[in-house]
């Protein structure tokens, strides 16, 4: 799948990516378990667009800015009414030797649903 074909709630995706930029992490506490979390985003996307990627704990250290990955069993939901893909606990990140430009002007995180 490409980047430019994501919309909210998909599920089970695999996608080719390259690290265009990555937050610096902040420790928020989640709704979920109650619990303290370390989270940033990283931009990511391909030659067909570009997506806010939300990483939890230690997926923050397993990419880099400038490098590209295979993401696999990764999903879509909307944060703010904003369009996020998520690795969630059954996704498995995989470096890959891909090459090619993201296309940043078409942020579809930046499109509001």
């Amino acid at each position: 799948m490409k980047i430019k074909e994501l919309t909210p709630d998909k599920k089970k995706l695999t996608l080719l990516i390259k690290i265009e930029e990555k937050t610096e992490p902040k420790e928020v506490i989640s709704k979920i378990d109650n619990k303290f979390h370390d989270v940033c985003e990283a931009l990511v996307g391909d030659e067909t667009g570009c997506v806010f990627l939300s990483l939890w704990n230690e997926n923050i250290n397993e990419i880099e800015k400038g490098k590209y990955y295979k993401i696999t069993n990764v999903y879509t939901n909307l944060y703010k009414h904003s369009l996020r893909l998520n690795i969630g606990n059954k996704g498995q990140i995989q470096e890959t030797n891909a090459e090619f430009e993201i296309n940043t002007n078409n942020n579809l995180s930046l499109e509001e649903f």
